[in-house]
């Protein structure tokens, strides 16, 4: 997992709250777990005009010229502004998967599914939860203001509009250590694998038998 530390980039608007995982990645796709591929599939029922399946190449499909994502202002987005409840549903972790890799490392909303929240960090997205009278402010100022950027910067905990007004954000200190730091599951245990090899050998010493193969 890419360590996160602060973030400018180009902000998308989906005003749309209650946004289930099977709307951000349908349930055909949950055929792989290799965690890579599914950005073209986003959102797949509300980006193109037809049915999507594993293996299309999206680049023929006819598209929706109404869907946000689809728009030519909102292209390489990084920063995704949403609305309340977002990832409820299913506990599906491909969700984040092609959230991250469409090119999203932060989720703007009044609220999280809890099961979708902490997925997101532990596959390197940084969801941030602000008030809602905070939220429509900044979905004004988006639809209001071609290429409108925000900047993240996580250590400071702080959101910087192109106006300078900071809005800051709480994050558990652990959370907020692992992204800093790139830490997934894997990489938390593996800085811990010098005490695991030595719980071992005492092991294996006290019950030898245990060892034998």
């Amino acid at each position: 997992m890419k360590p996160f530390q602060t973030l400018t980039g180009l902000v998308a608007p989906l005003d749309r709250s209650n946004i289930d995982t099977d709307a951000i990645i349908p349930k055909q796709f949950l055929k792989s777990i290799k965690r890579t591929g599914f950005g073209p599939f986003l959102f797949d029922e509300w980006r193109y005009l037809d049915h999507g399946e594993p293996d299309m190449d999206c680049s023929k499909r006819p598209i929706n010229p109404d869907f946000v994502l689809n728009q030519p202002r909102y292209a390489g987005a990084r920063i995704l502004l949403t609305r309340a409840n977002f990832g409820c549903g299913s506990s599906r972790e491909h969700a984040p998967w092609a959230l991250l890799d469409y090119g999203f490392k932060v989720i703007i909303a009044p609220s999280f599914a809890d099961i979708f929240y902490n997925n997101c960090f532990k596959n390197g997205i940084l969801p941030l939860i602000l008030p809602g009278e905070t939220v429509d402010l900044l979905f004004h100022a988006v639809e209001t203001t071609p290429n409108y950027q925000l900047t993240i910067d996580l250590e400071q905990q702080a959101i910087i509009t192109p106006a300078g007004t900071i809005y800051p954000f709480a994050i558990d200190p652990f959370r907020k250590h692992c992204l800093l730091g790139g830490l997934d599951d894997i990489a938390l245990t593996l800085e811990k694998v010098s005490a695991i090899e030595a719980f071992e050998e005492r092991l294996r010493q006290q019950s030898p038998w245990l060892f034998r193969e």
